[in-house]
């Protein structure tokens, strides 16, 4: 059991360059792959590798995050003792109106909560991160290397630089050098999970809230990392960062590739999501499907193609949806044809409707939206 691990899950970004996906919620609650939030992969991860307590921080806009995990009960973190933990900024009075500045800023506000960890390490992660990671494996080479800090990174970058941070590796395996935000990428990636002992941990949110330091990446890894050895995993599966809307769309696409879907669901880690047992899909006579992704519950009357639908997605006669995103409760009248386009849940396409968007710029219908 991975008992002495204790998971900490930023959960409290919204992301605004999601713009119509974050409006109604936060970053990690995005709907992704089908029938998945973005944060039930980081759950998933840590209950894989036998984590029983984990601390989801959040600040504002959660609620339809606290609709979708509950009590924690479908990733096995429904306990009394420990289990899941919402962490709202209980111990942030004097700041209570303004957001989070960064990852310390955030740390500070449920500091009594990290006091009270009872494990003797804490993986920080955050929910915005589609990824399949070996935890326990990772945990263990953390311990074997004697670092302070182990950084997860990816030697095959797909997030946006000035909101990165990079890895230079030694011979090693030990970070030479990190860059925080660069211009262009170089070197390793940084996923954004670390982990470090609870009482390291402690000790740097001391002293970044006595100095004024809102950063985890700049008031420790860049501040800090010639006092620390910062150990480096590279991670060598797929890794998926939702950073704006055309990054979201492209990294739904690439979940067409089967390669991929095996990368980030491994049947010896499963991803687990919050329960909803929806009738089969129903496939009218004229219905097409051709290289998608079709959740439970659909109905599907028209012709979809290269597509990913959710639960309880409605694509009428003679409607044709090609190269889409489209989310929970969405209708597409009859005779309707949508491209790139992402529509949020309970859209509504009227008939003979005719939305065009491109690859790089796909378009993005706000959730209850009638269009």
């Amino acid at each position: 059991m991975m008992n002495k691990l204790h998971g900490i899950v930023f959960a409290y970004r919204s992301n605004p360059n999601l713009r119509e996906l974050t409006q109604p919620r936060n970053t990690c609650s995005v709907p992704y792959g089908g029938r998945y939030r973005v944060v039930d992969f980081m759950l998933s991860n840590m209950v894989n590798a036998g984590i029983t307590d984990v601390g989801l921080i959040v600040h504002t806009n959660y609620q339809s995050l606290l609709d979708h995990v509950g009590s924690g009960k479908d990733w096995d973190l429904s306990r009394k003792h420990g289990g899941l933990r919402i962490l709202p900024p209980f111990s942030y009075a004097d700041k209570r109106e303004s957001l989070y500045r960064g990852r310390m800023d955030a740390l500070a506000g449920v500091r009594s909560y990290l006091a009270n960890i009872r494990q003797d390490h804490v993986v920080l992660a955050g929910g915005d991160l589609a990824v399949n990671l070996p935890l326990r494996e990772i945990y263990a080479s953390h311990i074997k290397s004697g670092a302070d800090i182990t950084a997860v990174c990816t030697a095959t970058p797909k997030g946006a630089p000035h909101s990165c941070d990079y890895f230079t590796v030694d011979s090693k395996g030990f970070a030479s050098d990190i860059a925080i935000h660069p211009e262009t990428p170089s070197g390793c990636e940084s996923l954004e999970v670390y982990i470090l002992s609870k009482e390291l941990l402690l000790n740097l949110v001391d002293y970044c809230s006595a100095h004024n330091i809102s950063s985890f990446s700049e008031g420790v890894l860049s501040r800090m990392w010639g006092q620390l050895k910062i150990h480096v995993y590279i991670h060598d599966g797929y890794a998926a960062r939702l950073q704006s809307v055309s990054g979201y769309f492209e990294r739904s696409m690439e979940l067409l590739d089967p390669a991929v879907r095996s990368q980030l669901f491994v049947p010896e880690r499963p991803v687990k999501t919050k329960d909803q047992s929806n009738p089969s899909t129903y496939y009218g006579p004229e219905a097409k499907s051709t290289n998608s992704l079709v959740a439970d519950g659909c109905i599907i009357e028209g012709e979809v193609e290269n597509s990913i639908l959710f639960r309880g997605v409605k694509v009428e006669k003679g409607a044709r949806v090609s190269n889409c995103v489209l989310m929970q409760g969405t209708t597409i009248q009859a005779g309707a044809v949508l491209k790139y386009t992402i529509t949020d849940k309970n859209v509504r396409v009227n008939a003979g409707r005719m939305l065009m968007g491109h690859s790089s710029y796909p378009l993005a219908i706000a959730k209850n939206e009638i269009v």
